[in-house]
C-alpha cells in the first residue's frame, strides 16, 4: 500500500493490529511506527489508535499542495 494513499491502518487494520501484538510479544521496547499509505491525518488518528507509536510518511507529504498544512494536521491528530 505504499504510494497508494490507501492507508494500510484503515484498509487492513488487523495486520497492524498484528503486528503490534507480534512486535511487544519480543521486546515491549520498540517503538513501532505505521507507514504505507498514510495521507491524511485521520489514518494517523487510526493508526495511533490500533497502538503504534508513530506514523512514517513520504509520498503524502511531497505530493501535497500545501505540505505544512498537512504536518500540522497530521501533528494536531496525535492529539485525539
Amino acid at each position: 500500500m505504499i504510494g497508494t494513499g490507501i492507508a494500510v491502518s484503515k484498509a487492513q487494520p488487523q495486520i497492524v493490529t498484528d503486528t503490534v501484538n507480534l512486535v511487544r510479544k519480543v521486546n515491549s521496547d520498540i517503538t513501532i511506527l505505521c507507514g504505507a499509505g498514510v495521507s491524511q491525518s485521520e489514518d494517523v488518528s487510526v493508526a495511533l489508535k490500533l497502538g503504534t507509536q508513530g506514523v512514517l510518511v513520504a509520498s503524502g507529504i511531497v505530493k501535497a499542495k500545501d505540505q505544512y498544512s498537512i504536518l500540522r494536521a497530521f501533528a494536531d491528530a496525535t492529539k485525539r
